[in-house]
């Protein structure tokens, strides 16, 4: 039991550990996923944050240690979100077409997404700093926390909200878009896009390659929308 013990004081000092949980969690929920025929309430991003948060409490691991480990995925979410033209340059035409519907519903569904957050949490009794912290939850992290500090929320509980945002739009969205009968896949693309950010994205890209590629262009749009139409919509009324 010693040795056990000095083994594991030797490999919780080792970031490795952290990124190998980190992908090994990831890995067990994307088993889960694929053996449940991509049941969006398996999604593998809900399954990996419940997997490694309950490996951090359990082992009493404080979230600056985890992410000194897991950090290098953290880098690899730039390349990744560029990595979505691909899909997009494929299904250029089809963009093209329906251009100024699409930009139509990308602002009309950013400034819904902020209002009816706001809105709820307004209704709620929520403080100032906590409806300035929910406004930008349905932009991709790091533009949402940007935006949240700019305006004086709290970026990491911004952050946090952002991630709940994504993981609920990916599992419900697909459930509710066919509840209201809408079966084109660039709607339902946009509609992901623009409420669940990247998680939503992943999400599309794994069921239709025309849904991803307009998740990930309302994704982009909606985070520079949002970036420019919040802050001047929050001093106008504010």
């Amino acid at each position: 039991m010693r040795d056990l013990q000095q083994i594991w004081v030797y490999l919780s000092a080792n970031p490795l550990l952290h990124l190998t949980l980190t992908l090994l969690a990831y890995q067990a929920g994307l088993i889960l996923y694929q053996r449940s025929k991509l049941n969006p309430l398996l999604n593998p991003v809900l399954i990996a944050i419940l997997l490694v948060v309950g490996v951090l409490l359990l082992t009493d691991t404080g979230y600056e240690t985890y992410f000194d480990g897991a950090q290098f995925v953290h880098f690899l979410l730039g390349p990744a979100t560029v990595a979505l033209a691909i899909p997009l340059y494929r299904q250029f035409d089809k963009v093209r077409e329906s251009a100024l519907a699409v930009l139509a519903s990308i602002v009309v569904g950013s400034l819904t997404a902020a209002a009816t957050g706001v809105g709820i949490l307004w209704w709620l009794g929520g403080s100032e700093t906590a409806l300035l912290s929910i406004a930008p939850k349905s932009v991709t992290a790091a533009v949402a926390m940007g935006i949240a500090e700019q305006l004086g929320g709290l970026p990491s509980l911004t952050a946090v909200l952002v991630i709940t945002t994504g993981i609920i739009g990916a599992v419900l969205g697909p459930y509710l878009l066919d509840l209201l009968r809408i079966r084109d896949w660039a709607a339902r693309g946009i509609a992901i896009g623009t409420a669940s950010h990247g998680i939503g994205t992943a999400r599309a890209l794994q069921v239709n390659e025309v849904a991803g590629a307009f998740a990930g262009l309302a994704m982009g749009l909606n985070a520079l929308a949002t970036a420019i139409l919040l802050p001047l919509a929050w001093y106008w009324l504010f």
